[in-house]
């Protein structure tokens, strides 16, 4: 059975800040840009089309990230879609206000499809798979051959997909994503990461055969006013 909270419909039209758009000049939105073309530095050549946003604990900004990554690509004129895999605590149809009725969980079982799902957001080139509800089965879905269908089909669609993945310590969702997509960034917040479970949970990708891309260090303080937020690669 799915479920859709009466929590998700009271903050639905709430929306969240989204800096690369709210004000594109900031530091920190000069700071996703850094990213965007860090990260095709990294590529070297490589086929970088499917890109996994995870962290290892809840609250360290994986879905800010993911949010305006996705921006900063659209805004380069690529085709993004953007998909919200964290079918357990879904959050991206509230920072684009869209709606969360359908999405990944609804394609996933069959009930609708991905063209009568995703959404346009007011950034041009860039659309939006929602979470949808709420289902049971979470990692099932995501394991299921209808994930790779939907990953094979959205590649004919986009020139770059980003998948906003569950925090890794505490549910199997994006290893099993990570296994399937071209790269991996592990997101970490500063201010209230732990370095034990940050360790392992990068351990936990390596093991699930994910290439990795980096760390993005959020929330970081570096003493002057405009650098709140700082990026790290290997």
């Amino acid at each position: 059975m799915f479920h859709l909270s009466k929590k998700q419909d009271k903050h639905r039209d709430s929306g969240r800040r989204l800096i690369t758009l709210a004000n594109p000049k900031s530091p920190i939105a000069e700071q996703y840009r850094t990213i965007r073309t860090n990260l095709q530095f990294t590529a070297l050549g490589a086929t970088l089309q499917t890109i996994v946003v995870t962290s290892a604990s809840p609250g360290e900004g994986k879905s800010t990230t993911a949010s305006n990554l996705a921006i900063v690509y659209a805004q380069l004129g690529k085709r993004v879609l953007l998909m919200d895999c964290d079918m357990r605590k879904p959050t991206v149809h509230f920072t684009f206000q869209l709606s969360g009725q359908t999405g990944m969980s609804t394609v996933l079982a069959k009930r609708t499809t991905f063209d009568r799902s995703v959404q346009m957001t007011k950034v041009p080139k860039l659309h939006l798979l929602a979470a949808g509800p709420i289902p049971p089965n979470p990692s099932e879905l995501l394991a299921s051959p209808m994930m790779k269908q939907l990953l094979d089909e959205v590649k004919e669609k986009y020139d770059l997909i980003i998948l906003d993945a569950p925090p890794l310590m505490h549910v199997a969702d994006s290893r099993l994503l990570a296994s399937e997509t071209d790269g991996t960034i592990l997101v970490v917040g500063c201010d209230n990461s732990n370095r034990d479970l940050v360790l392992k949970a990068k351990e936990q990708l390596v093991l699930s055969g994910a290439h990795m891309l980096g760390i993005v260090m959020n929330k970081r303080e570096r003493g002057g006013k405009d650098a709140y937020y700082a990026y790290t690669y290997e």
